[in-house]
């Protein structure tokens, strides 16, 4: 017995195996020893990190440590100001990241929240209420409609109970429960239907049960298990600026030490040439990039909230840019999670029902025709069973801001009631008839409620002096219960020839993933007493067949069409069954030919080296548990793939903090799942995805144009001086001048490349491979072929201008004002060269106008530098001539002319070459 599953011991093997009676529950000193022995029943949390750890962690980054460098340096030079631009920009960074660390703790403390308060137990042959944590396993408990599920239950007898699982399970619809044991011995969640698991809620009728487990030991508690042994990845962009500070402060050593040496060796003097490298150093390392990375996030995020797209982590904005496989939840996400009657069968003839939701608006269509309930008997007869035999209620909710705003705001309609019910009351409303309008001629006698046995439900109504009674449930049940059907406006006998038709129809329309419910009546006589459901349910007329399902979204096969484009490959993963799930990839657009649909019993016979194998085969996984969506998560990670996975149950937590970037529901998703995510989709639409995978995307391009034009810009100040020491020349820029243009001229133009329009085919590309590296695609080719055209025309400007009278002093500051005057001009030019992969040409110059004002603002700021009596003594600066500004600007604007002329002759291969750099990495078969 012991070896057995607890769904499949019998409930008198689970009395025997938690040694307890029924009627008399556990006494209170046995319920002591099995709490010291078990513990309370609460989820318990991993030890957690100090608040200040968690701060002092965020100076632990490489790249921080660089930029701590840097500050040094700076001090030692006497430049306060920028050491202090520094240390603000160290300490934001800090306050961010522990925010962001601090919010992520939270995940258990939500998840606890599910947790029942109080429960109603048998103790000491009494029933009592008890706080939920003290349950042990052992307890007797019962509960009722509206009750929180305090622990896993095994269920010992119940009563019309259904539960709503959908945060642990997936499933849209509540489960119905029974006590019987089950005899399969590997299956999942949603079908252990004698099971009742902590967490979740009852909706309907009532249980009593025997607590099976408790604590970390339930369902729920496996799950907070899973979310604090699963490590949060590390985002593209993280791993990128790590790796960019590594290259750059061994490049910036390298190359000061050779400036430095070369010019000591051409006769400079060591400590002029000693302030001169550290200012190169300092130019080098761009201590303005993680300030201006968080600015493109922030700007980012601002757009995105107003796509419906909450970010919860800056970085996963960037992320979402190089997904390469997006694994969606179904219901409410990729479906409207609002059951609806879209077919009825009536008559041999099919009819489909138009709208959306539960709104009361659409018709019945025949041929595509609206069909006009009056002169259809068995239409009407259909839709009075739907209202009458049944327990749902149909209600308009106004929002709060409509009476205080007074604004016309669109109302919402919601079911009260049983989904599938509900359904049905939609429909008939659709056609004009509603419980209010047809409740008065009707009065209800009797009630048969549904249960998994009989799998119908029946009423008997009193209407003008008769009584009816109302049938609706399985088809094929309902069918075996029917003698007669009403057949093109008549009742005649049910033949075996028409029941083999409706079986049929049903079966085609199970087919097509619907929900099939057959609707049956008959008059009941005065004299008859209906003391019984089986005195009721025979010698019924069948009328019709409805068929339901929760719609997809109809933005979503658009949003999924572009996916593909994109190289985004999309995956459903559901708690559903199998055939609902394949339906409606089927109607999305999501499933090719070859595609594969598999469930949770499959996917566990699979090793992770099988599932490795095949995963980038199957489209569709339907059935799973929390544990199955691990494990697919991980084999596309290790595959190469960037993932996002969407959710908002409890049983998608551990998955969503696992993935790449991890996408929860705002509007039906629970505290867990939010507080595990990077990005929560307030309108819970997938549509939604798409629209921030696009806006990261146009974030990362811009992350790397501003790194294109503030590295060139940085290339080109080391080589200027490089080239001159070599060549025996004096210093080109003075260290001030060198630290001016670093904490000037970089940062407002590059801060505006960071809110630059995407270019047009943004979304026709396929996604970053996730190891790319930051200089990929030409980038590193692009910013050192820059930074030496740079170079060499700064140089060749400061040469022209010293030749004239090479031994004069004040020639010298002339030339080296000259040269600064190029360096800043030619910096300035060439960020709109960084505007697109093509060339400045391609694009419209003023389309970014905050890009313009920032250059502008950049060399007005230049003027007092050069002009200004007061600043030309710090700066070493003098007036320039006209002749002076000519030269600086045919030097200053030849890199970009050059490069302008280069990339229109070649083509413009972007496009071509992008394409097949992408193939051939490991990105999604679309």
């Amino acid at each position: 017995m012991s070896s057995k599953k607890w769904f499949q011991m019998t409930p008198q093997q689970a009395l025997q195996s938690m040694d307890v009676q029924p009627q008399q529950g556990l006494s209170s000193k046995e319920v002591k020893r099995r709490q010291e022995q078990h513990g309370l029943n609460v989820l318990t949390e991993a030890d957690g990190v100090s608040p200040i750890t968690l701060f002092l962690n965020q100076f632990k980054d490489f790249m921080v440590l660089v930029l701590l460098g840097a500050t040094l340096i700076s001090g030692l030079l006497g430049e306060y100001l920028d050491a202090i631009t520094i240390i603000a920009i160290i300490f934001i960074n800090a306050i961010l990241g522990f925010v962001q660390e601090f919010r992520a703790e939270k995940s258990l403390r939500a998840l606890k929240e599910l947790s029942a308060p109080m429960a109603k137990v048998m103790r000491d042959g009494q029933v009592m209420g008890v706080p939920a944590a003290e349950l042990v396993p052992g307890d007797i408990v019962l509960l009722e409609s509206g009750d929180r599920v305090p622990a896993d239950i095994r269920i010992l007898e119940e009563s019309g109970c259904y539960i709503e699982e959908s945060a642990l399970t997936g499933e849209s619809v509540p489960v119905h429960k029974q006590s019987e044991a089950i005899e399969q011995e590997d299956i999942g969640l949603g079908d252990q239907s004698n099971m009742a698991f902590m967490g979740t809620l009852v909706t309907r009728g009532s249980f009593k049960g025997i607590v099976m487990a408790t604590g970390m030991k339930t369902e729920m508690g496996k799950i907070a298990d899973l979310i604090q042994n699963t490590d949060e990845m590390e985002t593209p962009l993280q791993h990128r600026l790590e790796q960019l500070g590594k290259i750059l402060i061994v490049i910036a050593i390298a190359l000061t030490i050779m400036v430095v040496v070369a010019g000591i060796l051409h006769g400079q003097p060591t400590y002029g040439m000693f302030l001169a490298g550290v200012s190169l150093a300092v130019a080098a390392i761009p201590e303005g990039l993680p300030a201006i990375v968080t600015i493109a996030l922030a700007l980012g995020v601002q757009r995105m909230i107003k796509r419906k797209a909450i970010v919860r982590k800056l970085p996963s904005v960037e992320t979402l840019g190089c997904a390469s496989v997006i694994c969606s939840d179904k219901t409410g996400t990729l479906t409207q999670n609002k059951m609806t009657v879209t077919h009825l069968w009536l008559g041999n003839q099919l009819y489909e029902v138009s709208g959306e939701g539960y709104k009361p608006y659409g018709d019945i269509l025949s041929n595509g025709k609206a069909v006009d309930i009056r002169g259809d008997q068995a239409l009407r007869r259909l839709l009075q069973i739907s209202v009458l035999c049944n327990n749902a209620e149909l209600t308009e909710v106004y929002p709060e801001q409509r009476k205080k705003q007074k604004q016309q705001l669109e109302s919402e309609w919601k079911i009260n009631g049983d989904p599938t019910e509900g359904a049905l009351i939609v429909l008939a409303a659709k056609a004009g008839m509603t419980k209010q309008s047809i409740e008065g001629l009707y009065q209800r006698e009797a009630e048969f409620p549904f249960d998994s046995e009989r799998k119908r439900m029946s009423v008997v109504v009193q209407h003008q002096g008769g009584r009816l009674a109302f049938v609706k449930g399985a088809p094929d049940v309902v069918v075996e219960q029917c003698s007669y059907i009403l057949w093109e406006g008549k009742v005649i006998p049910f033949t075996q020839t028409l029941k083999q038709k409706v079986l049929a129809a049903n079966e085609a329309m199970a087919r097509s993933a619907l929900r099939v419910l057959g609707l049956s009546y008959r008059e009941v006589k005065p004299s008859e007493v209906c003391g019984s459901e089986a005195e009721v349910e025979s010698q019924l007329v069948f009328v019709g067949l409805t068929g339901m399902i929760d719609p997809p979204r109809k933005e979503v096969k658009q949003a999924i069409a572009k996916c593909k484009r994109a190289g985004i490959r999309t995956v459903m993963i559901t708690g559903d069954h199998k055939t609902t799930a394949e339906a409606i990839a089927h109607q999305l657009g999501m499933l090719p030919q070859k595609g594969m649909v598999i469930d949770g019993r499959q996917l566990s016979a699979m090793s992770d080296e099988e599932l490795e194998k095949r995963v980038e085969d199957i489209y569709v996984y339907a059935r799973v548990s929390p544990e199955h969506k691990l494990r697919i998560v991980k084999a596309l990670q290790n595959k190469g793939h960037v993932v996002a996975m969407t959710g908002d149950g409890v049983n998608d937590a551990p998955a969503i903090k696992a993935s790449d970037i991890g996408i929860a529901m705002g509007f039906t998703g629970t505290d867990v799942s939010k507080e595990a995510s990077s990005l929560i989709l307030s309108d819970d639409n997938f549509a939604t995805i798409v629209s921030a995978i696009e806006e990261g995307r146009g974030i990362y391009e811009n992350i790397r144009k501003f790194i294109r034009y503030l590295l060139a810009s940085n290339v080109g100040e080391i080589l200027v001086m490089f080239f001159a020491m070599m060549a025996g020349l004096p210093l080109p820029l003075v260290p001030i001048q060198i630290l001016w243009v670093n904490l000037v001229t970089d940062g407002l133009p590059a801060m505006a490349l960071g809110v630059d329009p995407s270019e047009s085919d943004l979304m026709e590309q396929k996604p970053r491979p996730a190891k790319e590296n930051i200089f990929a695609r030409r980038l590193g080719w692009k910013i050192i072929s820059r930074g030496i055209l740079i170079g060499i025309c700064t140089l060749a400007a400061f040469w022209l201008t010293l030749r004239e009278n090479p031994g004069d002093a004040g020639q010298l500051m002339k030339a080296q004002t000259v040269a600064f005057a190029t360096l800043v001009m030619a910096q300035l030019i060439h960020v709109f060269d960084c505007r697109s992969s093509r060339s400045i040409f391609q694009r419209n110059l003023f389309e970014n106008k905050f890009l313009v004002a920032a250059v502008v603002s950049s060399a007005l700021l230049m003027l007092p530098v050069l002009y200004m009596d007061a600043l030309q003594p710090i700066f070493k600066t003098v007036d320039l001539m006209l002749r002076d500004w000519a030269l600086v600007f045919v030097f200053a604007g030849i890199p970009t002319f050059l490069m302008g002329i280069g990339s229109v002759m070649k083509g413009s291969p972007k496009n071509k070459k992008r394409s097949i750099r992408y193939s051939s990495q490991p990105t999604a078969r679309s």
